[in-house]
């Protein structure tokens, strides 16, 4: 009987040993825990008191805790919590993907299409949200991806939110050979009336042209009321404004921003002169040749003549690079000539006159 039930089982062991293989198709190892899923957490929380509220800046999260590419970025969320500032900021405990303690403030959406609030891979953050002077604010934020899946807390960052430092007065500029030097007074008052106390940093914003942003292009020292800003192009107009910065511990305030206040820096150096001016005179004529000024930005020279001992008078023009002139239809006596080089510039700055040469015309 035992030896005919074998080929009976036969079949059934293969259908098993089929059915195991196919359950292993396509397995490419155990899933990844959820833990190791989330998003990385913010690591660059940044604030600064600014227009009246706390302007809050970070990178979105380009990786999750396993160090993958994050590829579906959901929202981000903004928690706050204030106090007096007398104790240390309460702890940021993630419960129920919020922060324990904390208000949900703000969210911010991170997929396509994003909130006008993202700026390339930053967000840009500003919290009006019943801010109190004096008031200590503690910001954490969380980042979701389009899952659901949580990130842990950012860094908490705390703020207290201070009255800002007047605009600067008396905003002046001078131009200059590719610069623009800038003066100012500084402020003596908050904006809640109390006066500066402390010497306050200043920013100084540039832009291009009249429909271009400003933008900072450098930060003084504690005190300083004068910057200059160089290389700039010359014979191209520039916008500047200043604004004051407080800092008090930890807490960045930034003031508004002067008028604005054009201004073209000039190229004001003459160009060199020409040299080795020689003048061949003949009936009604004098022909002069030169040595070309050593300046690489040459648009011109001007040929002057005086007659007798009268003053030198502009007879004629040579564009570069010609270095002779014909002065055709000269009176009978004693000449002199002198020549000048003109620059390119918008100006047209003029060298000192060449060697000067006197000729006599039959």
């Amino acid at each position: 009987m035992t030896a005919g039930r074998r080929p009976a089982l036969a079949p059934l062991l293969a259908a098993v040993l089929v059915l195991a293989a196919c359950a292993a198709c396509g397995r490419k190892g155990p899933p990844a825990a959820p833990e190791r899923r989330v998003p990385q957490p913010v690591n660059d929380l940044s604030a600064v008191v600014r227009e009246g509220g706390i302007q809050l800046t970070w990178s979105i999260p380009a990786r999750r805790i396993d160090n993958s590419r994050l590829t579906t970025p959901g929202v981000a969320r903004i928690f706050r919590v204030e106090d007096t500032g007398e104790r240390e900021p309460r702890a940021a405990l993630l419960k129920d993907d919020r922060i324990a303690g904390y208000t949900d403030i703000g969210t911010v959406r991170l997929a396509e299409p994003p909130s006008t609030l993202v700026q390339g891979n930053r967000v840009v953050y500003l919290d009006r949200r019943m801010l109190t002077l004096g008031r200590r604010y503690t910001y954490v934020v969380l980042t979701a991806d389009a899952d659901g899946h949580t990130s842990p807390p950012s860094r908490r960052l705390s703020v207290t939110f201070l009255a800002a430092p007047e605009p600067p007065s008396d905003l002046r500029a001078e131009p200059g050979d590719r610069e623009v030097k800038l003066s100012w007074r500084p402020p003596a008052r908050l904006t809640d009336g109390n006066p500066v106390t402390a010497p306050l940093v200043y920013e100084v914003l540039r832009a291009p042209s009249a429909e271009a942003p400003f933008a900072v292009i450098t930060r003084t020292e504690p005190g300083a009321t004068s910057a200059t800003d160089r290389p700039v192009e010359n014979d191209r107009t520039y916008r500047y404004a200043v604004r004051a910065i407080r800092q008090d511990g930890t807490t960045v305030v930034e003031g508004e921003a002067t008028t604005a206040l054009s201004v073209t820096p000039l190229h004001v150096t003459p160009p060199a002169p020409p040299a080795d001016l020689v003048a061949i005179p003949s009936q009604g004529t004098v022909r002069l040749s030169w040595t070309p000024s050593p300046g690489a930005d040459i648009a011109a020279y001007v040929v002057y003549r005086a007659d007798g001992a009268g003053p030198f008078l502009r007879v004629g023009t040579v564009r570069v690079p010609g270095t002779t002139f014909t002065d055709r239809n000269v009176a009978p006596g004693t000449h002199r000539y002198a020549v000048t080089a003109q620059d390119t510039t918008a100006r047209a700055n003029e060298s000192r006159r060449s060697n000067e040469v006197t000729v006599t015309v039959p």
